[in-house]
This record gives C-alpha cells, sequence and structure tokens, in this order.
C-alpha cells in the first residue's frame, strides 16, 4: 500500500475566487472544474506526497496553512506585490536553507511561499 498523492481542500464559499491567486500568481493548471470545487494542479512531477506536523512555522512565526515550493520566487514575490497582497513575513532567507515569505489567499489562508537555496 502507498500513498499516491496528497490534496489540500479549502472551504470557500465562492471557489472559482481562486483563480487569480492559484492560477495566474502560482501558474496552476487549472485541472477541474465542477462549480461548487476546482482544483489545480503543477505539471505531474517525482515529488512525493508530504504532511507536515509543526508547532511553529520556523523564525517564531505562524504555523502556515499551505506550504508551496517555486521554482522561481522572485517572479511570483513580483506578482503577489503587483496584485497589491500583503505580504505577512519575508522575504527572508532562513537558516535551514530557504528563501521565503507569507502571504495569504482569497480565503484567508496563511500560505508560505519558497524556494531552496543552492549552494554555489
Amino acid at each position: 500500500m502507498a500513498v499516491k498523492r496528497i490534496v489540500a481542500n479549502i472551504a470557500a464559499p465562492q471557489p472559482e475566487v481562486a483563480r487569480t491567486f492559484y492560477g495566474e500568481i502560482l501558474g496552476l493548471d487549472l485541472v477541474m472544474n465542477h462549480g461548487w470545487i476546482v482544483t489545480f494542479a503543477a505539471p505531474e512531477s517525482l515529488t512525493a506526497p508530504q504532511v507536515s506536523i509543526a508547532s511553529e512555522g520556523g523564525s517564531g512565526t505562524a504555523v502556515p496553512d499551505l506550504s508551496i515550493e517555486v521554482d522561481d520566487f522572485e517572479e511570483v514575490l513580483k506578482r503577489v506585490e503587483a496584485a497589491g497582497m500583503a505580504i505577512e513575513y519575508g522575504p527572508r532567507e532562513e537558516p535551514w536553507g530557504v528563501r521565503r515569505f507569507y502571504v495569504r489567499d482569497p480565503f484567508g489562508r496563511l500560505i508560505n511561499i519558497l524556494a531552496h537555496l543552492h549552494s554555489s
């Protein structure tokens, strides 16, 4: 038996409002839309499903509802700023090797946007 995927479910009265943040800003594809539920996904990858359990978010921050790793941190940061979204923490390089910031999605969920730092 193996877990094939883990899906984060966010309760929202108007799921279509997610298109700007999850589709345009983060660049996820809309892969399912039944009106009452919309699902966004990245292209299939070899990353294994993960669940993190935490007492804090690191560096004394709140535990985020979702952590989303991106391949172009600066581009996502520019899109968030251009959309006029408030950044609640960061951007900051953390001692455990990530650059990240916190922002709230349209439904008030705290989202940790991150990229791993690469040593040269």
